[in-house]
């Protein structure tokens, strides 16, 4: 199996800038009316921005020219209320597109969300949970500025940019054109820097997610690094990865910040050329100064615009790494996923069966970790599955879970092959207990309660009760309303597992899996334990995986797994009279006791 460690450089696959723009913009069609609000309100901006040197051309070169004060007073007192209305509307502009931009990146974390809890377990086997925290995070958070600069940068400079291009055309064309002449020498440069800077940005991303799933692996795993006195080698390494992300930042913003002396120059030339061809070639007689002065702030207005514009670009280009990582995963198909025509399972009586099941991961599609594999499991019968470490125990819980699909057979639950029925409906009738015993930060209650979401309080206490946690958790501080922290830090293994165990029994499934759920417990409190299985999983099918032999010795079947097979099948007296495979592992536990 491929994995992605936080040394690596995340793979991603090659994308078209303009599909990838165009699927982040259609976003705003969702805001249409809030959007088309906002351009109302950019035209209305835009064209008073673009009146004010017709207004000063107006000034100088009619009223102060005619010693016309009276007519200079009311150009004043437009042009006072026009810029007034002007700046209500950029704050009112403002204030709407952030609005809409905070409501895309919402919706956009919460599709990314919904999706990652729909993918497989290899997709999270296969690379650091730093890495996916970085793009539901940051990768996310980077949309944000283009969304709103699309809105309050890209439509009204270009419309300025149209506008002041027209009139300065309708004006003086030779002028205009001065203006202008520039702009395919900024085209093409302004291609070949967005070139060679969008893959630095995309390594630039890669190495920030290396960054992220670094700190996330050792802050998770800090017990260790300390233990071991690891901390100068930690660091070391969080150098060295910190130094790669600065390398990889450094040669992207050399080619972003080219952009800026791009504009510089062409509006330069540009300028140069508009007085030279004035002076020079129109004469200064044919040109009024009005009109010179409003072609001057023309100009500015022309570049600006245009350098916003560069800006704007630069950020997309910069950013669109992020959406693009960002719709990698949206895009990643979800392995195990409900087919066209599927029925929810009815209520079940608990028969699992494996007709001929092979199974090999996808990474390594010629080593079977199940080689044809067939049983029936009767319902609310108990079966052990034993075996050495990798013989295949936990694929198979995981395949009557449908964590993975089968390679070769099927898998069915009352005749139903999974399959043909949705997961949903499936998992809602089984009960999963694995070693890792993740408890969330809440309280104690919250914790039980996940496993029955709508379990009322006299549910839980009786789950908890069934494993025999209820005491220990009523000697906490507020019992059940006991505060604990990610992954139960505060609590013991055996307490976590307690809780773990009772989280399970709420839901009072019909299937019920036991992946080594009662390794971490003491012997004695692993009997109290024991007791609350044989009421609760009375009538109902489970499957048992323990490599303490002592904990199954009761299970109706005991099923010796190795190689990917069931090697032998039988209960605990007959399998140690048939003196085999069984027999060889229980000697060699309890020889020395």
């Amino acid at each position: 199996m491929a994995v992605n460690s936080f040394r690596e450089d995340e793979e991603q696959k090659q994308v078209m800038n303009r599909e990838t723009i165009l699927r982040l913009f259609r976003y705003l069609l969702a805001y249409k009316k809030t959007v088309a609000a906002v351009i109302l309100i950019m035209a209305v901006t835009t064209a008073i921005t673009m009146v004010n040197p017709l207004l000063i051309e107006h000034a100088v070169d009619s009223d102060i020219a005619m010693g016309d004060m009276r007519g200079l007073m009311y150009i004043g007192v437009i042009a006072l209320i026009l810029n007034l209305i002007w700046l209500a509307g950029v704050k009112l502009r403002m204030v709407m597109v952030a609005g809409i931009a905070n409501q895309v990146v919402l919706k956009i974390r919460e599709q990314l969300y919904v999706h990652l809890q729909t993918l497989s377990f290899h997709f999270f086997d296969s690379r650091p949970t730093g890495k996916i925290l970085a793009r539901v995070i940051g990768d996310v958070n980077s949309l944000k500025e283009v969304l709103s600069d699309s809105v309050t940068t890209l439509i009204p400079d270009f419309c300025t940019i149209i506008g002041v291009m027209a009139i300065m055309m309708v004006k003086n064309w030779r002028l205009g054109l001065a203006a202008v002449i520039t702009l395919p020498f900024l085209a093409g440069g302004m291609y070949i820097i967005q070139t060679f800077s969008h893959k630095r940005w995309q390594l630039v991303r890669k190495k920030n997610s290396n960054v992220n799933a670094f700190v996330h692996e050792k802050l998770s795993g800090i017990r260790i690094v300390q233990s071991f006195r690891s901390e100068q080698e930690s660091m070391e390494d969080f150098n060295i990865l910190v130094n790669d992300q600065v390398a990889a930042y450094t040669g992207a913003v050399r080619w972003a910040d080219a952009f800026g002396p791009l504009i510089d120059v062409t509006w330069g030339i540009g300028g140069f050329l508009l007085y030279f061809i004035g002076i020079r070639i129109i004469g200064v007689g044919n040109v009024g100064v009005g009109t010179f002065l409003a072609f001057s702030t023309y100009l500015g207005m022309f570049w600006s615009p245009l350098r916003n514009l560069a800006n704007f670009y630069n950020k997309m280009v910069t950013n669109l790494s992020a959406a693009e990582r960002v719709f990698e995963i949206m895009d990643t198909e979800p392995e195990i996923k409900d087919r066209e025509g599927v029925t929810d399972l009815p209520d079940v009586e608990g028969e699992v069966a494996f007709d001929h099941v092979s199974f090999a991961y996808e990474d390594a599609p010629d080593q079977m970790v199940l080689n044809d594999v067939s049983f029936t499991a009767r319902p609310g019968e108990t079966i052990a599955l034993v075996g050495p470490t990798g013989a295949g125990k936990t694929t198979i819980v995981n395949l009557i879970s449908r964590f993975y699909e089968v390679t070769k057979g099927r898998v069915m639950v009352d005749g139903h092959d999974l399959r043909d029925v949705s997961i949903a409906s499936l998992r809602k009738q089984m009960g999963v207990m694995t070693q890792d015993n993740f408890l969330f930060s809440g309280t104690i209650g919250d914790n039980i309660r996940y496993g029955k979401l709508d379990a009322t309080d006299e549910e839980i206490i009786a789950a908890a009760k069934a494993v025999n946690a209820h005491d220990f958790i009523m000697k906490m501080e507020n019992g059940y309303d006991t505060k604990i922290s990610e992954r139960g830090a505060g609590l013991s293994i055996g307490q976590r597992q307690l809780l773990a165990f009772a989280r399970t029994m709420v839901s009072m499934p019909r299937i019920l899996i036991l992946d080594e759920a009662t390794s971490s417990i003491d012997t004695h409190t692993e009997q109290l334990v024991q007791q609350g299985i044989e009421v609760l999983l009375k009538g109902r099918t489970s499957f048992v995986i323990a490599h303490r032999l002592s904990t199954i010795q009761k299970a109706d079947r005991i099923f010796v797994i190795d190689h990917g097979k069931i090697m032998e099948e039988g209960s605990h007296s007959q399998l140690m009279e048939k003196q085999g495979a069984y027999y060889d592992l229980y000697q060699a536990q309890f020889k020395n006791l």
